[in-house]
């Protein structure tokens, strides 16, 4: 018999001994931190439906990255509101729009932060979907085309990586080809490879002011049941050229990102979404739960599953945490 001879319970009698044979480690490193920018001076505004998020004016926003690269984060990703919106989103490509004022300044200020960008039109139009509307329904190639001149425009303001987050179909391969053509072939493309339409980013949707005026947005992102679709997804993407892949939200998918683990020799990318944020404030708030460490655990859970990068609202608390 095994027992009483195998006893793992020997190598847990003591935090060191558990930190010894650990087998996931959570580093600073693997943490970027997506953060919301808005116009104005000195604006600070919190976003009620995520405790200790705020949205950002840019000088606001600086600060908030210098301290995020003080406390060892490597990189944050950004999100516009701009001033005004229309039908085709056209702040998002304007080179003197909110991300684009906001990429030159955190790279002026924070040069050693890798500056990812989200490349979307969800933000910008007033419609809230993802691309160009007619009749109701979202156009995929003329979303495409202004997506890659959106991503064009966050290169030239000097961001480092791009991250396409729409779901329309071959967007990644128009980006790869604008960018090279305008002399950024070496901006980097992250593909929100397999993005669900998850009820999860309800709180993002506040923040961002991207809420759908009519219907929703399961047409283009991918439906929750489909496990096969998302690594057919994210294959494709990587043909088109995507240096990184991502799957968004990462723990109800943490199978999917495990499967493209095991198939795929890329970085790997996992969206801890607002909601998933905000459920383990909202428990830790009412006493439920300890917020800290459930943060923490879930994070452990998402590289576990396979991610290189985590994107979480928690990362500064969390870096914070790490380096104590």
């Amino acid at each position: 018999m095994s027992f009483p001879r195998t006893r793992q319970r020997r190598l847990r009698r003591s935090e060191t001994l558990r930190a010894m044979v650990r087998e996931t480690r959570l580093s600073r490193d693997d943490l970027i931190l997506p953060l919301f920018v808005v116009p104005g001076s000195g604006v600070r505004e919190p976003v009620a439906s995520m405790p200790g998020v705020f949205r950002h004016s840019v000088d606001q926003l600086v600060l908030e990255c210098k301290e995020a690269r003080d406390l060892g984060v490597p990189g944050i990703i950004l999100f516009g509101i701009p001033e005004e919106k229309d039908a085709r989103g056209s702040g998002a490509d304007a080179a003197d729009g909110i991300t684009q004022r906001a990429v030159e300044a955190v790279k002026r200020e924070v040069a050693d932060l890798v500056v990812m960008t989200d490349v979307c039109l969800c933000e910008y139009t007033d419609h809230g979907h993802c691309g160009i509307v007619q009749d109701e329904e979202v156009l995929n190639d003329p979303s495409v085309a202004r997506l890659a001149e959106t991503a064009l425009s966050h290169a030239r303001a000097g961001a480092d990586v791009v991250a396409p987050s729409d779901m329309m179909d071959g967007r990644v391969a128009a980006i790869r080809s604008r960018l090279d053509d305008q002399g950024f072939e070496n901006v980097a493309i992250l593909s929100y490879a397999a993005k669900f339409a998850s009820a999860y980013y309800g709180p993002f949707r506040d923040a961002a002011e991207s809420t759908p005026s009519f219907g929703d947005r399961r047409a283009y992102q991918m439906d929750p049941p489909n496990g096969r679709e998302a690594l057919r997804e994210m294959r494709l993407d990587l043909q088109e050229g995507a240096d990184a892949l991502m799957v968004k939200p990462a723990l109800p998918y943490l199978d999917i990102l495990a499967a493209a683990a095991r198939e795929f020799d890329v970085p790997l990318a996992a969206y801890h979404v607002s909601g998933e944020y905000a459920m383990i404030h909202a428990a830790a708030e009412r006493g439920w739960i300890d917020g800290e460490r459930a943060m923490d655990e879930a994070l452990i859970a998402i590289k576990r599953a396979g991610a290189d990068l985590i994107l979480t609202y928690a990362a500064t608390d969390v870096a914070r945490r790490l380096s104590a």
